[in-house]
Parts: C-alpha cells; structure tokens; sequence
C-alpha cells in the first residue's frame, strides 16, 4: 500500500474536519468530493467570483446523502477577518484554495488580485493561528519561478516575478515561513503547475488553455495559439493535486512540515502538441474538426516559455506519486466535458 492509499485508509477510520476555502471552485469542489467520499466533515467557504454553485450541486449528485451532511457551507470572503474566524474554529485542517487566479486578471487588476491573494491570505494565516489549527496548507504556485531559466523547476530556486499574482503567491509563502518561525504553525504550500480536470472552467477572459480549448474544439470555434505553439507546460490532472493536499495535510514526517513542494508531473508538453491531444480524442465525436488548424498570435506578455517541475522532494518528503499522467488525465476530463458544455 502506498503513502496515498495509506493516508486514505487512515481518514475512513478516524473522520478530520477539514475546512476547504474555494470549495465552490475547481480545485475546490474536487477536494471536497475527495474527502466526503472519505467519509470526512468538511466546512466549505466560497464568496461565488469564481466559484460556482453548480459545482456544488455535482459534488451532492456524485456523494451519498450520508457523506453530504457532513458538509457546511458558509457564503463569505476571505477579504472579512470575522468570517475566517468563525469558519476555523473546531477544524483539523485547512486546505486554503481561495484565491484570484489569471496572470492576465492580475495584470488588468492588481489591487483585486493583491486584496484577495495577500491580504485574504494573511487573514486567514491569522484566523487559523488564532483557531489552533493543526495544519494550514495553501495553494502556491509555480508562477513563483518567475524568470529563473533552469529546468525541470526545483522548489530552492526561483526567479524574478514577471506579474502581480506571481508577487501575491511568492508573497503567500512568506507570510507561511513567518507564521512557522514566529507562531509555531504548520504550514505547507504546494506550487501548482497548469492543474486541469473536471468543473474547470471553459468560460471566461480568463479560462485557463485547456477547458477554453475543449469548449472551442466541441463549438466549432477558433483556437488560438499565444507564440510559435512551443511554449511548453506541466500540465497536472486534479486527481494528483487532491493527493498532494491529502498527503501534506496529513504527514507525520517533522522534515515534510514548513516546506513548499512541487505538485505536477515533472513532464512537458508544448501547446501544439496539446492541441494534437485534444483534435485527436475529439475528432471522432465532432466531424466537423476535420481539417481543423489553429490560429497562431503573439506571445502573452507575464508568461514564460517553459514550466516543469521537479517532483523529488514532495516525493522524497510526502510520499508523493501521480496517479495520471496527462494523457490519462484528458481521457477523464475530456469525457466530464462532453458530457456538461
């Protein structure tokens, strides 16, 4: 049995309450159908952004009513001091996934971004501080690595930020480190790079290149390429980020605590060969994406051209091994989105 499987079987013989901050978002909704389905109590925060009801409403469908009433939601921001307070008390664990995500939105909008992901965050490391929660895990992210040209990514070795939410999560990890040193907390954050799966959003200026690529394929509308198609990513299927955030909550590992981990797959793939990934599955289904090409246009400005990480320390620390690979992953996701556009 592996540490995933280990942890798992663990949670369904003695329950956590876990609070999930964005639980109405994608990586957000996805956590909480993983820990119902665990058989967990789980109190959900979202003020509806970006998250959706309706992602909540398919985590109901998807549980028994059993595990269904072990959920609290509660409507409220991040942004109210009170709010944090009142949903930590009583809570093991703290999967905070709360955020405004989007290069280009922080671009447009720094000061809501900044509000949301610095300020929302420091008020929560404070509610759960105060609340004596046993671990505060967070979303990072891989922007952190800014302009550092190395690859694969390693987690001691980061570049200049190259836009406001890159700022706002490398901001995230240094009030985590402050809080540890100067409080006693645990905290663990986990860099995400280009996560994707079920109930990610296709809508949107700012819908992340995968969903906005399915919606655009299942249409019949234009796909666009940012630059010559070779900017490469490590995309990540959301089944091995609910791992990365079960196993860091839970690790009784003292070196694993107070640390910040990759979480992806230490692989790349470039955007035309996603784009090949996805025709691909796809044209069977859709015949009108017979001869379909996509259409190439400049580079976006906050991007790099290359993102992969290396996965030894949270492997090494937490145990960590993904259970999908990309394609593995778009052969899930892929079903989940012609069954809902």
């Amino acid at each position: 049995m592996n540490s995933y499987e280990t942890v798992k079987s663990q949670l369904r013989s003695a329950p956590r309450t876990w609070l999930v901050t964005g639980v109405a978002g994608f990586i957000g909704s996805n956590l909480l159908e993983h820990l119902l389905r665990l058989d967990q109590r789980v109190v959900g925060l979202d003020n509806f952004s970006t998250g959706k009801r309706s992602n909540l409403q398919e985590v109901q469908r998807a549980v028994s009513p059993e595990q269904w009433q072990r959920f609290s939601f509660v409507e409220g921001d991040i942004r109210a001091l009170d709010t944090c307070r009142d949903v930590c008390r009583g809570v093991d664990y703290i999967l905070h996934e709360a955020a405004l995500g989007s290069v280009p939105r922080s671009l447009a909008d720094p000061i809501t971004s900044n509000e949301s992901n610095v300020s929302g965050f420091l008020n929560m490391l404070v509610a759960a501080r105060d609340a004596q929660v046993r671990r505060f895990v967070y979303a990072a992210s891989s922007s952190t690595y800014g302009d550092h040209p190395a690859l694969p990514k390693v987690e001691e070795r980061i570049g200049k930020p190259l836009s406001p939410y890159a700022v706002t999560k490398y901001v995230n990890e240094l009030y985590a480190e402050v809080f540890a040193s100067a409080y006693g907390m645990e905290t663990i954050g986990l860099r995400y790079f280009n996560v994707f799966g079920p109930r990610q959003d296709p809508q949107g200026a700012y819908a992340a290149v995968i969903p906005c690529w399915i919606r655009a394929l299942i249409k019949g509308e234009t796909i666009y390429i940012n630059g010559s198609g070779e900017t490469s990513r490590d995309f990540c299927y959301v089944e091995n980020v609910i791992q990365m955030n079960l196993l860091a909550a839970t690790s009784t590992n003292p070196a694993a605590v107070n640390q910040v981990y990759n979480t992806a797959l230490n692989a790349r793939t470039s955007l035309n060969e996603l784009f090949g990934k996805l025709h691909g599955r796809l044209l069977p289904h859709y015949p009108h994406l017979q001869g379909c090409t996509p259409v190439h246009r400049d580079f976006r400005a906050g991007d790099v051209l290359h993102s992969q990480a290396d996965i030894s320390k949270a492997a090494g620390l937490l145990g960590y091994h993904p259970t999908h690979t990309i394609d593995q992953g778009l052969d899930v996701a892929l079903a989940w989105y012609m069954a809902n556009l």
